[in-house]
């Protein structure tokens, strides 16, 4: 290529190379009135999408409006800079990374501008979260009917961009088929309004649709799920000359979006969802097209490698998961039954209760995740995008998944297919070996032989999430020399200069450049804790985030607790994916440059409240608050700490003075008193808006021993941990559960060193090191760790004890460090497994070793949450149990109750923590009935309820202790709220 135009393409291709940073960040700071940052955390944060790519960009702008999209515009192109365009940033071809300028859409253009129900229609801008919409349009009976499995964060943008779909698109097809007008900025800042009848076509299009006629006739592949290239094809003319549509699908490579009115569809009054088991996936492939004379709104297939054998899924090897709709539920349901009926399965069920199809739904929702992790532990379970989404024509799905199957094996590499099997487009993630030459050199093969087999099977290269730089440069195989110098000759058309998304669908990078796994080191880094399910590698721990980016949801359903602190501010740093993203780059060192020093890790870390919601919550299980203790154990190393690490991170310390010394009623008294209070408060870090919860005069061990209580007698024999919040500020706590488990048969004793130990031993405490862990002490925490285990020696000494007494542990917060904490730190000690093994909580501790036992009956209403802890590691199924045996109605609330232990104690922590609790817990507290009993198993979530709304919360364990006393009283009504 010659000219101005070559070499204004091959400047913009070339990103940052020749840039006068500083003169285009003040020229973007002067024209545009909305966000622009140059700084390093935003360009870590926008270095990569849910891709395997990565290209560093010289900033970020957040554009108020179409006018600071322009001005954004005419600056980078006065300066050659490309621009990108990026929503949710779940592309995972690559297309949402650049080495120019993105500009974010999410921060302000993110609005449904109108909604019409009587023509069906909604005006909205490019950063518009899909679920916001389909919220808008729900009153109306409409939604909006694409719906990617990414539907809770995903962009209108982002979706348009990539012509997405999802898995209502047997029903509703593509979001090109819903677009009815687009309003679009061309590179030189030409404002089109794009619609049928080359309405809004750029100069030259036209020209070279109708010089191209015949290719585009032909050289298309016919197929519902054709995603890949231009959709120059819609710009002919017996089909309209829809230039809104052939503008979909474009990556943001043609023009950039800021408004779209699209169209909705009449959403089902009722549905339902039947569940169809064959014995393998080529079977539910090969049956889905038989399905579609139905008109099923859903034809989702999975197989038995992504459902976790606690699902409950008819009994098969491979599932097909279809969805109809009604007037009303006998309606839908029928329509599910006769499909059954029409259908050759091995068994099936129908679902019509919405919590159950919601709980399916989930499956098929993570399965992009759950998919990044096959069988095994370290970089041999990785799986990556890459080819997530072929499609071919669905009568022949069968039969290409046979060969691709045959072709995973001929490479050497494992998959596991999920997807639209309704319209033959298939998603799988691989274990490419992208770090290494050798398995790159494979990734490369192997895309050019599955290019090959798509093609021969009539498909297309991309099927929903588009081309990027993933499968741009094979899209020669699908589409030929003629269809591909259309294409070249229509980005021209559109962006003459190449500054929108270079190196995407036309003139592609390389499928093998960029990967974002490069620059990571290539030995393991040194680190504390054991890392344990990815092979000891800090490197791979942090590459479990693969950008799916669950994590930004602005909603919490359920009982999920991820990620509070960005649903509190709304900043990608403050999500579960940025922090992973800033860690990335912290280890690549290019961008973030400080190491273990870096303060812009720290600044994202400083909102991690440490609730451990990522570690189940995201579908690959990133564990934040262990990366988040990990980072502070080095980022403090040799260092002055911030005073609260001492203050409260030492807690047990300072509270065993208090206790040996008997000075409780002192120390209540001096940190009520108000100005001691407060230069306390300064002086230990503690934000001056939190009282300090008093101590208790006499500790939980005191009275154990005041009360004569000998752990000896009849029954079970169980450990009673004398967690240092139990032990030091809750002992009723404790006093109820000795009560309540006696009274189910179970034979008490004290967590502590043996009567036969030594005086001293007998004076240490058992402590799980939360504390110290929490505020990243980590070498503090390993020491405390190791003598709990020598205190314990006897208890866990396999020859003594085959199978260690259960150990009852009240706080989850401690119960969940037990379980998770000790055996990472101490994984060179068997002890640390053993002990982790043994731990239970007081609901499983009554429903495994006291099965016969009935609590009493307190027939009330319960609300409350469940320990943000307790939902990640411990899970509450038992709890549940127990609270409906004992005739506690209602549900508990999810999300965190915002304190987090020292998180809402800590200085600068106040605002946030308190919109923590304002997301689900305070509304349900407030809005209970008066004769609910407030539950809440964790202390700090006590103590939140009681700082901010004056509500006394209380332990199930209190809660049933009154309720036995209650019937030894003959008491019949219970107790006050």
């Amino acid at each position: 290529m010659t000219g101005t135009g070559g070499r204004e393409r091959r400047r913009a291709a070339a990103g940052a190379a020749g840039v006068d940073v500083g003169a285009l960040r003040a020229g973007l700071r002067a024209a545009v009135r909305g966000a622009v940052d140059f700084g390093t955390a935003a360009r870590a944060l926008h270095t990569m999408d849910a891709s395997n790519y990565r290209r560093v960009p010289l900033g970020a702008v957040a554009p108020r409006d179409a006018e600071d999209v322009a001005a954004a515009l005419s600056v980078c192109r006065a300066q050659g800079v490309p621009v990108v365009a990026r929503g949710g940033g779940t592309s995972i071809a690559g297309q949402a990374t650049g080495t120019g300028v993105v500009l974010d859409f999410t921060r302000y253009m993110n609005v449904v501008v109108s909604l019409d129900p009587e023509a069906r229609t909604a005006v909205v801008q490019p950063g518009l979260v899909l679920d916001r919409l389909q919220e808008a349009a729900a009153p109306h009976g409409l939604c909006f009917g694409p719906d990617p499995s990414t539907h809770s964060r995903c962009t209108l943008g982002g979706m348009i961009g990539n012509n997405s779909c999802g898995s209502h698109s047997v029903a509703w097809g593509t979001t090109a088929d819903s677009v009815r007008e687009l309003s679009v900025l061309t590179a030189r800042g030409e404002a089109l309004t794009l619609g049928r009848g080359w309405r809004g076509a750029p100069e030259g299009l036209r020209a070279l649709v109708d010089g191209g006629l015949a290719p585009l006739r032909t050289g298309y592949p016919d197929l519902p799920r054709r995603i890949s290239g231009y959709a120059l094809d819609a710009l002919l003319p017996e089909k309209g000359a829809d230039v809104a549509r052939s503008f979909c699908g474009g990556e943001g490579t043609l023009g950039v979006l800021t408004e779209a009115v699209v169209r909705l569809v009449e959403a089902p009054r009722a549905r339902a969802l039947a569940v169809l088991a064959y014995p393998d996936e080529s079977a539910a492939a090969e049956a889905a097209p038989g399905l579609l004379p139905h008109k099923p709104l859903t034809v989702e297939g999975m197989g038995a490698d992504l459902v976790p054998a606690s699902a409950g899924l008819p009994r098969g090897g491979a599932w097909l998961f279809v969805e109809t709709g009604g007037a009303d539920a006998a309606e839908a349901r029928a329509h599910a039954e006769a499909i059954i009926r029409a259908a050759d399965v091995t068994d099936a069920v129908v679902v019509t209760d919405q919590a159950g199809q919601r709980a399916l739904w989930r499956l098929r929702d993570d399965a992009s995740g759950a998919a990044s992790r096959l069988p095994g532990s370290g970089p041999g379970s990785e799986a990556w995008p890459g080819w997530e989404d072929c499609a071919v024509p669905p009568a022949r799905l069968g039969a290409y998944l046979r060969d691709f199957r045959r072709l995973l094996a001929e490479h050497g590499l494992r998959g596991t297919p999920y997807g639209h099997f309704g319209d033959g487009c298939i998603h799988v993630r691989i274990d490419f070996d992208l770090i290494t030459a050798p398995g790159i050199a494979r990734f490369r093969r192997f895309s050019e032989d599955i290019a090959d087999l798509v093609v021969s099977h009539g498909g297309s290269l991309s099927g929903e999430h588009g081309d990027g730089q993933a499968r741009a440069e094979l899209l020669p195989k699908m589409y030929g020399p003629d269809l591909i110098a259309l294409f070249e000759r229509a980005k021209d058309v559109w962006d003459p200069d190449g500054l929108l998304n270079p190196g995407m669908l036309v003139r592609p990078d390389r499928l093998d450049e960029n990967l974002r796994f490069a620059v990571l080191p290539r030995e393991p880094v040194d680190v504390a804790f054991g890392y344990q399910a990815d092979g000891g590698d800090f490197s791979a721990a942090v590459r479990r985030c693969v950008g799916v980016a669950k994590c930004r949801t602005t909603e919490v359903s359920g009982a999920g607790v991820m990620c509070p602190s960005y649903r509190a501010t709304g900043e990608e740093e403050h999500s579960t994916r940025g922090r992973a993203h800033l860690l990335h780059e912290m280890l690549a060192g290019e961008v973030i440059t400080g190491g273990w020093r870096s303060t812009e890790v720290r600044r994202a870390l400083d909102l991690c409240l440490s609730c451990k919601g990522c570690r189940t919550d995201c579908p690959v299980g990133v564990d934040m608050a262990t990366y988040k203790a990990e980072f502070l154990h080095h980022h403090y190393a040799g260092r002055r700490r911030p005073a609260a690490h001492y203050a409260m991170g030492w807690l047990p310390v300072w509270l065993r003075a208090v206790a040996r010394t008997r000075t409780a009623p002192l120390v209540n008294c001096l940190v009520s008193a108000g100005p001691v209070a407060a230069l306390g408060r300064r002086l230990a870090g503690i934000t001056p808006e939190r009282e300090i919860p008093p101590v208790a005069a006499e500790t939980f061990s005191r009275w154990w021993a005041r009360a004569g209580q000998s752990g000896e007698g009849p029954g079970k024999p169980v450990l009673l941990w004398p967690d240092t919040f139990t032990e030091h500020l809750s002992p009723s706590v404790g006093r109820a559960a000795v009560r309540v488990l006696g009274a189910a048969g179970l034979r008490v004793r004290l967590a502590a060193a043996p009567p036969t130990a030594s005086w001293t031993a007998r004076r240490g405490r058992v402590c799980c090191g939360l504390t110290y862990v929490s505020t990243g002490q980590l070498d503090r925490a390993r020491a405390v760790m190791r003598r709990t285990l020598d205190l314990l020696d006897t208890c866990l000494d396999p020859e003594t004890h085959p199978e260690p007494p259960p150990v009852v542990v009240l706080e989850p917060s401690c119960a969940a460090a037990l379980r998770t904490d000790l055996p990472e730190l101490l994984h060179d000690d068997p002890r640390a497994r053993r002990l982790a093994a043994a731990v239970v909580t007081f609901a499983e501790a009554l429903e495994r070793h006291a099965p016969d036992w009935t609590p009493p009956r307190l027939d009330r209403p319960a609300v409350g949450q469940t320990h943000c802890h307790q939902h990640a590691v411990l899970g509450d199924a038992a709890d549940r149990r127990l609270r409906a045996a004992a005739g506690l109605t209602g549900e508990l609330s999810g999300g965190c109750c915002g304190l987090a232990g020292d998180f809402g104690f800590t200085k600068g922590h106040f605002d946030v923590s308190r919109a923590c609790a304002e997301e689900q817990l305070l509304p349900a507290v407030r809005s209970a009935p008066e004769d609910a009993l407030v539950l809440a198993d964790g202390f700090s979530c006590r103590t939140q309820l009681e700082q901010l709304a004056g509500i006394g919360a209380r332990h199930v364990a209190e809660v049933l202790a009154e309720g036995l006393s209650e019937a030894d009283e003959g008491v019949t009504e219970g107790p006050s709220r």
